[in-house]
């Protein structure tokens, strides 16, 4: 599964102005529920605040990961939203959140593998400053999806200049 066949432009949002994360969960939940994803808004919420309840979702460097097992859940996706301003959210760097990727994923075993490739694919993803920096900076909705989907470009000089071969003693 790549990226760009779980990014939806039904559930990307940027420039979003919320006060809150209950604001924000509230947005997305309704993208969901739009774009076919989610049946029952109330119940989702309920599920993801149960998830919150267990520890902090936001992941430092302005990221919040939301998400949690749902009934509701007709259809796995992804909601991305890049907030205007930075909202309180706990987080493990104590850092608010400015981007929120929420999950939508059902409550049955399959939905939990889902849910874990979904999870890595975006980890790995804003494990790279430069991921960030596009979202922070994204103006629409085909940015966010560059921003997830655009390979750093390195050439083979870079790759060397990485590694540095002239450096290297074998022993």
């Amino acid at each position: 599964m790549e990226i760009t066949e779980v990014l939806d432009q039904q559930t990307i949002v940027t420039h979003l102005a919320t006060k809150d994360k209950a604001e924000t969960l509230e947005y997305m939940a309704q993208m969901f529920v739009k774009a076919g994803n989610v049946n029952d808004k109330e119940q989702f919420i309920k599920d993801v605040y149960e998830r919150e309840a267990i520890g902090a979702t936001g992941v430092g460097n302005y990221i919040a990961i939301p998400h949690g097992k749902s009934t509701a859940v007709t259809k796995p996706g992804v909601a991305v939203a890049v907030l205007n301003h930075e909202i309180e959210w706990e987080s493990l760097d104590n850092t608010g959140a400015k981007i929120v990727i929420l999950f939508a994923v059902g409550a049955d075993d399959e939905a939990a593998m889902e849910h874990l490739k979904l999870l890595a694919m975006f980890s790995k993803r804003l494990g790279d400053d430069a991921v960030i920096r596009r979202l922070l900076e994204a103006e629409g909705v085909e940015d966010v999806i560059h921003a997830f989907s655009e390979e750093e470009d390195t050439t083979e000089a870079d790759k060397e200049e990485e590694l540095n071969l002239d450096d290297i003693e074998i022993l």
